[in-house]
């Protein structure tokens, strides 16, 4: 379980998160939607460290950390539980899929060479690229180089994957090969926290959904509750929005 308690983030004197809570079970898959600016991004950032939050505390699994106290040993603990999926993939150029997955094996968790790279190939193998294992980034097409993102993430076998918007840089065309992969790990039971735009993803998929608005939480329930009877204002106004926008970017298509 993952346990997020009063999270407050601020840069300056822009509050980002005002006091967030999120409880996550184990095989959940939790969807945060919320306009830009809203925080969605900001608080998957701080639940793997890459932003250290201000106030609040987190417990993954048996272990519970004080943002405001915590040191670099449980930095480097928790990190060990989450795996993190970014919006431009942030794949390294000179290696290939294969060394990008195994690096993080092999350097952050010293696993030997050669154990590494069996697990890396059954990675790849699990997200479609089993014939891409030599192939450098620049050879790999948007959603590939995502779908390498996400097995290195899932190679070093985390308490939670954090995906943070993983479709938003990709050409519409690939979008869908992504969210597949994303699927069928959501089928095999991998706890998920994703910050998306997807609709369906989040309808489909997730069995709670979140919306945040001016660091936040308005609003969260099953995704009928979210879709179909959102009670916040906030809520309809911008499902209103995104769902206009994908009906007329599929008309365009």
């Amino acid at each position: 379980m993952i346990e997020i308690r009063n999270v407050k983030k601020a840069f300056g004197d822009h509050v980002i998160l005002k006091g967030v809570d999120v409880t996550v079970q184990k095989g959940d898959v939790v969807v945060i939607l919320g306009p830009s600016g809203s925080g969605k991004t900001t608080l998957l950032r701080c639940i793997n460290f890459l932003e250290k939050a201000d106030e609040g505390q987190m417990t993954i699994g048996d272990m519970s950390v004080d943002f405001k106290t915590v040191k670099k040993k449980e930095i480097r603990a928790i990190r060990e539980k989450s795996g993190f999926v970014f919006q431009n993939y942030c794949l390294f150029n000179n290696k290939t899929a294969l060394e990008n997955v195994m690096i993080g094996l092999t350097v952050g968790r010293k696993v030997p060479k050669e154990q590494a790279r069996e697990t890396a190939m059954k990675m790849l193998d699990r997200v479609g690229l089993s014939e891409r294992y030599d192939f450098y980034p620049s050879q790999l097409s948007g959603g590939q180089q995502q779908r390498v993102g996400i097995a290195r993430a899932i190679a070093l076998n985390p308490d939670v994957v954090l995906f943070d918007e993983p479709t938003s840089a990709l050409d519409p065309e690939l979008i869908g090969e992504v969210l597949e992969v994303m699927r069928e790990l959501a089928e095999d039971g991998i706890t998920m926290i994703v910050v998306t735009h997807e609709m369906s993803f989040a309808r489909d998929v997730a069995n709670h959904v979140i919306f945040m608005d001016g660091g936040v939480i308005a609003e969260e329930g099953t995704p009928e509750d979210i879709f179909d009877h959102p009670k916040n204002e906030r809520t309809k106004q911008f499902l209103k929005r995104i769902l206009r926008e994908d009906e007329e970017r599929h008309q365009q298509a």
